[in-house]
């Protein structure tokens, strides 16, 4: 396979080959991979872990009365004035 960098990409791999941190263009690469394949995983645990929160909310929701907007912001200013006075 075969790669086109841009003049930056390039730049930035001379640079860090520079200051000595790493041997070859080929491992920053490899660095840079590991690191998307991290963020990748990191990012579709985070999906399923928002998912299964949107999920528990849905069935809470189904189990609780419904409340009004007002009463709801007055609920949550009440709990913000015990923890401020506790």
């Amino acid at each position: 396979m075969s790669i086109s960098l841009t003049p930056d990409q390039e730049q930035f791999i001379k640079t860090k080959l520079q200051a000595g941190k790493y041997n070859s263009a080929q491992e920053i690469l490899e660095i840079a991979l590991r690191l998307l394949d991290e963020y990748d995983r990191a990012d579709s645990e985070w999906s399923r872990q928002v998912g299964v929160k949107i999920d528990e909310a849905i069935s809470a929701s189904d189990r609780t009365p419904p409340i009004d907007g007002e009463t709801f912001v007055n609920g949550i200013l009440e709990r913000f004035q015990q923890i401020r006075q506790a």
